[in-house]
């Protein structure tokens, strides 16, 4: 579990229940980076991601709440600046319309707590075509070798 979890409470890898906490209460138990992206819609900078160029073997879990999102074997290299993946764990995200800064987008969430993850686009590999598109801050790896 990294520093993120420590000090919060709602912060799960077996609890899916979903979560009804307000933003005044996430600012309080979040890093303010953490809170910026995954509360607020931010952005991390392109190509600054831990998670970026990064290919173990393991599972990503949300930073906030520790649901399960991705499996590294869906992940892959894209060029594009942020974590990208093919597919995701079906039970663990959701999708909203985002037309912020004029663009049209699908924003993709945690299914348990809310938090923004980043986007889903059409222009990924096979099987799916899709490209999900993440910030590494939203993001928590567990290897599979620490299981």
């Amino acid at each position: 579990m990294e520093n993120q979890a420590k000090n919060n409470p709602y912060y799960s890898r077996t609890d899916t229940s979903k979560l009804d906490i307000s933003n005044d209460e996430w600012r309080k138990i979040l890093p303010p980076d953490l809170y910026a992206i995954a509360r607020e819609a931010s952005t991390e900078r392109p190509f600054t991601g831990k998670y970026n160029e990064f290919d173990e073997l393991g599972e990503y879990y949300c930073a906030v709440c520790g649901n399960h999102l991705f499996r590294s074997t869906s992940k892959f290299s894209s060029s594009c600046g942020w974590p990208s993946f093919f597919e995701a764990d079906k039970e663990g995200v959701y999708y909203k319309r985002d037309t912020t800064y004029g663009m049209e987008r699908v924003e993709v969430l945690c299914k348990r707590c809310d938090s923004h993850l980043g986007h889903v686009f059409d222009d990924g590999p096979q099987p799916t075509g899709l490209r999900y598109c993440m910030n590494s801050i939203s993001l928590e790896f567990v290897a599979d070798s620490e299981k």
